[in-house]
């Protein structure tokens, strides 16, 4: 069971994230399976491509495009599986729906992805929390540090290129390298902005 352009993974847990935990208890936050945010983007890859050398192993956890796993209903009302599914649950996926692997208990920006930590906005009387379009490398990737732009750096990025992901309890925006624009010197002051609900996720 070999394919051979597309990994093929099963998901770590449910389809979809449906419940979070407050104190001891479980909150069910969605009920609709059209609801994007609550699908599971965590895989376990159970085989590799045949075409091509890749970093990613089998074994190895993924991080992937939401519509992986995610359910719709057809025109008659009928729920479907998305056309990534193969058989027992188990889903092909291609190589530019996957975001992050894990190699020893450590994430890694895959191809050309990076990942961006907002920051929290420095003045009081915006009616914002987040500074706009800055914030810190998290992931990066080699196309980055060729330009000498390292996970921690400051930096600044493109507007409607980025989407965010809960990465081990932080909201982080995913993008890709050509989507950086400036890298800053850092003040040593900023601050990460993580909202609750993506500490609880």
């Amino acid at each position: 069971m070999k394919s051979l352009f597309d990994f093929i993974v099963e998901p770590v847990g449910q389809r979809y994230n449906n419940e979070v935990k407050v104190g001891d208890k479980s909150l069910i936050i969605n009920t609709q399976v059209e609801t994007f945010k609550s699908v599971n983007n965590i895989a376990k890859v159970i085989e590799i491509p045949l075409s091509y050398k890749t970093p990613i192993q089998k074994g190895d956890l993924v991080m992937i495009h939401h519509n992986v796993f995610r359910r719709w209903y057809n025109m008659k009302g009928k729920e479907k599986n998305s056309k990534s599914y193969f058989k027992d649950n188990l889903y092909f996926v291609q190589q530019d729906q996957i975001y992050l692997y894990k190699k020893k208990d450590k994430w890694k920006a895959f191809n050309d992805r990076c990942f961006i930590a907002p920051i929290k906005d420095k003045v009081e009387i915006h009616n914002v929390l987040e500074q706009n379009l800055i914030g810190i490398l998290k992931y990066g990737n080699n196309a980055l540090e060729a330009l000498e732009i390292n996970e921690g750096d400051l930096v600044g990025y493109k507007p409607f290129g980025e989407y965010d992901f809960v990465v081990d309890g932080k909201r982080l925006y995913c993008m890709k390298s050509n989507d950086i624009v400036i890298k800053y010197e850092r003040q040593g002051n900023e601050v990460e902005h993580n909202p609750s609900w993506a500490q609880s996720s």
